[in-house]
């Protein structure tokens, strides 16, 4: 697979995992609404993809993390009947913490220049 179809593949996965999201197809009380995916990671091969979810609060992100681990094969079977590829990549959500890490170097700058 060239690096244009899988970038486009990841784009694909990515917008229909948020689009369920914001569509309310997943329905976990645990799922934040302000749940968002940030990037996807197919492996060499296609057999996994790595899925980055953020979210506004930090409190929500393992909560969102663990309910979209738990619709995994309902996301999966859903995605399956998007793409229409020969296989669906198995998903594996993780934390994406840049969000906050980025507030907190933005914080200790202000710190540093005397503006806190």
């Amino acid at each position: 697979m060239t690096k244009h179809s899988e970038a486009r593949l990841e784009s694909r996965i990515l917008e229909a995992i948020s689009t369920m999201i914001v569509t309310g197809a997943i329905k976990n009380p645990h799922l934040s609404p302000f749940t968002s995916i940030t990037e996807v990671r197919l492996s060499v091969d296609n057999a996994y993809a790595t899925v980055f979810v953020s979210t506004v609060m930090e409190k929500d992100l393992e909560r969102s993390v663990k309910a979209l681990s738990s619709a995994s094969g309902f996301i999966q079977g859903r995605l399956g009947a998007i793409l229409k590829t020969r296989n669906t990549p198995v998903l594996r959500f993780v934390a994406d913490r840049s969000y906050q890490e980025g507030e907190r170097i933005n914080h200790l700058i202000d710190e540093a220049l005397g503006k806190a």
